[in-house]
């Protein structure tokens, strides 16, 4: 059962705001699901359609390839590190909006350059900030579902899925080489930050705080999702990292498009697929389901390219991989107390983009030097497998 803190003298309790209409809490979590386009959407999955022509024109080998996507997961660590202290002394409305501004403009710094280090350092970066925009944007999510617990799931999912919409814009904004489409990529995210304001003016922007002479809230409760959530960052990244350079390397190439948009499509309805099945199941019964579905999504290209298994696999993986991270916010409202949810959001997201940091290189050691990206995306799907069965042994509480 969660806990629930005493109630607090008015000086220090945060500023309360009026209680939404469950529309209006859609509509604000629409809103602020463009932080995680800007921060996923753009600046994680969107490389992944780039990745085929900067490979060709800069003459980068799977290895360099993979570094970049591994570059934007260590700034994702430091991110996720450096998240909760800054929430405690900024707000996290105050870094939501900044993080999201730091990441829109290092993608239009990355049209300026085709050299290895400093695009290294921009995706760095660009990964430093997205952390940011998803522990912050996590924290504001559950604590605007306080008013419709029973909601949780479709809420938080509304939210998680404003990846989605990022990777259908970026299908749309990635016709003139890559240089033009970082540019667009940029300026679409210096735009989605004035649209996500009217959520910040509405929502809470602060946790209740710890009761004074309170010990440090454990986070073992959760030991077997967090581990279950590393194999996740391990195993997701590498197909969304490479899947596109396999399709096209597979004789795919006209399929990549449609292949693409279908995943976006996919991760923006995933809440309304998961959510029922996440509200029924106990405990992480549904993140072993949602790995099973992963793990059977990345698996299905490696077994054929033919345009039915390819539109199967985007929609089997992109229906699944965010709601991972949904429920992991969920498995948090359940576990720990109010005070605690941005440092157990915090935690799943540092172990998270250690698993994001080791998943691309991993790939790309074994493709540049074993059997190919077949053999590299085979182990992603391995992976995914064991993080499944990890989720199982969360036990049978319910989750949320």
């Amino acid at each position: 059962m969660r806990c629930r803190t005493p109630r607090e003298p008015d000086a220090v309790r945060p500023v309360t705001r009026a209680e939404p209409s469950l529309r209006g809490a859609l509509l604000d979590m629409l809103r602020l699901s463009l932080g995680g386009a800007i921060a996923l959407g753009f600046a994680r999955f969107a490389y992944a359609l780039l990745l085929p022509t900067m490979r060709e024109d800069l003459g980068w080998s799977f290895t360099l390839s993979g570094a970049m996507n591994a570059a934007n997961a260590l700034g994702y660590l430091l991110g996720a590190l450096i998240a909760a202290p800054l929430i405690r002394r900024a707000g996290l409305g105050r870094v939501f909006s900044v993080a999201m501004l730091l990441t829109a403009l290092t993608l239009l710094a990355c049209a300026a350059t085709g050299l290895s280090v400093p695009l290294l350092t921009l995706r760095f970066l660009s990964g430093v900030g997205g952390a940011l925009v998803f522990v912050s944007g996590g924290g504001l999510a559950a604590l605007a579902t306080r008013a419709y617990p029973e909601r949780s799931p479709l809420l938080l999912g509304v939210f998680y899925g404003g990846a989605g919409i990022g990777m259908l814009l970026s299908a749309a904004l990635l016709a003139h080489g890559w240089r033009g489409a970082w540019l667009a990529l940029g300026f679409a995210a210096l735009a989605c930050i004035p649209l996500s304001a009217p959520a910040l003016r509405r929502l809470p922007t602060q946790a209740a705080s710890a009761p004074a002479r309170t010990p440090a809230v454990s986070l073992r409760p959760l030991a077997w999702t967090l581990a279950a959530y590393t194999c996740f960052g391990i195993g997701y990244i590498a197909y969304m990292t490479f899947i596109v350079a396999f399709l096209k390397g597979a004789g795919a190439q006209a399929w990549i498009t449609p292949f693409w948009a279908l995943l976006g499509l996919s991760v923006v309805l995933h809440p309304f697929v998961w959510a029922p099945v996440t509200a029924r199941l106990r405990g992480a019964r549904a993140m072993t389901a949602q790995m099973l579905t992963l793990a059977a999504g990345a698996a299905l290209p490696l077994l054929g390219t033919t345009p039915p298994a390819l539109l199967l696999s985007g929609a089997l993986f992109g229906g699944s991989f965010l709601a991972v991270v949904a429920f992991t916010t969920l498995i948090t409202r359940h576990t720990l107390p109010e005070h605690a949810w941005a440092r157990g959001i915090a935690a799943f997201t540092v172990l998270f983009a250690a698993g994001q940091v080791a998943g691309p290189l991993l790939t790309g050691l074994l493709a540049d030097r074993a059997g190919g990206l077949r053999l590299g995306l085979g182990v992603s799907a391995a992976v995914l497998l064991l993080g499944a069965a990890l989720a199982w042994g969360q036990g049978s509480g319910r989750a949320a």
